[in-house]
């Protein structure tokens, strides 16, 4: 049985996963994401891999984006502190661990998930959105992730969608994640003085009538729904699956965004909207870190020391990092 380590490092949890070929999770570990130091996340993890007892293929890691994927750094993150950015995880992960590392934006990784082996398996044009911490978004076409001109394609968070509206780290203000993200929802309620600890309090407030989460609610909604009318403009999608925490704990919060999209599409297109619920939980972004490790992992034999060989060709660059431990190389593919 072959296995892949699947991490999902997230503003606010890292989790650890040993996943192996049948796409089922055989162990994991969760611990909170050290917003300030990097270090101290890659130990958690390289204790979490040493535990496990498996050897495995490789690592497939997601983060939050902007991401350098040609070199494995993290340049910029709304919800770790600067000492994350410009980090170069692969590097230092692979450093730990002694195994391959592959990276990939969380959001693309848990759409390359869905169209696998989700609920998007089916189709050809597969969106996916995190609404969680922050707000992400992947494209997989054909069951090939689609990362754009220079690997920053759907990097939705900033999307400004609200004139001078509700700030949230670097994010401009009035962008999606601004507005929709649990983080937003809960930071709107408690400037407005609302005694609340999560996105799930906002909306417990709302229904039992609390005008002020109720207005927060449905801004979270509206702005999501705005911004996946956008993608259905430009995009045509065959599907939108939604995932995290806030689209798969507030009840009715995807068929109520489905709907609102609906109404601002063109009526041709209103048929043809299809915004579903994950049905891989929360786990799509661990089930696609090892789809990417299995797709992407190779032996291969090289005699000779190199630091670093950059391969080209039409269809993409492979980064191979040796490791001066084990003499193996990381290959990173970015399928163009």
């Amino acid at each position: 049985m072959n296995y892949a380590i699947a991490i999902d490092i997230g503003g606010t949890n890292t989790r650890v996963a040993l996943v192996n070929e049948d796409y089922v999770i055989e162990e994991r570990v969760q611990f909170p994401t050290d917003p300030r130091n990097p270090y101290n996340t890659i130990e958690e993890i390289r204790k979490a891999i040493e535990g496990f007892g498996k050897q495995a293929k490789g690592i497939g890691i997601s983060c939050p984006g902007p991401l350098d994927l040609i070199h494995g750094y993290i340049l910029t993150t709304t919800n770790l502190e600067k000492e994350w950015y410009n980090y170069p995880i692969c590097e230092k992960l692979s450093e730990a661990t002694s195994l391959p590392v592959y990276l990939e934006n969380d959001a693309n990784l848990a759409c390359l998930a869905e169209a696998c082996i989700g609920r998007g398996k089916d189709y050809h044009y597969v969106s996916f959105m995190t609404v969680s911490t922050g707000v992400g978004s992947g494209l997989v076409i054909n069951k090939q992730i689609y990362q754009g001109a220079h690997g920053f394609a759907h990097e939705i968070a900033n999307i400004p969608l609200w004139k001078d509206g509700p700030s949230h780290g670097s994010i401009y203000p009035g962008g999606v994640e601004a507005i929709s993200s649990g983080t937003a929802i809960t930071t709107r309620a408690k400037n407005a003085g609302l005694d609340v600890g999560h996105a799930g309090d906002v909306n417990d407030l709302a229904v039992k009538g609390d005008e002020t989460a109720a207005q927060i609610i449905d801004d979270a909604k509206e702005y999501l729904a705005n911004a996946i009318a956008i993608i259905y403009a430009f995009l045509d999608p065959d599907i939108v699956i939604l995932g995290g925490s806030v689209a798969l704990k507030i009840p009715g919060f995807v068929e109520d965004v489905e709907m609102r999209v609906k109404s601002k599409v063109f009526s041709t297109i209103a048929p043809l909207v299809n915004v579903v619920k994950t049905n891989l939980n929360e786990d799509s972004g661990l089930l696609g870190g090892a789809c990417l490790v299995f797709l992407l992992s190779v032996d291969i034999d090289i005699t000779g020391h190199y630091d670093c060989l950059r391969l080209f060709s039409g269809r993409g660059i492979a980064l191979l990092y040796q490791n001066h431990i084990q003499s193996f190389f990381h290959i990173h593919l970015l399928l163009l």
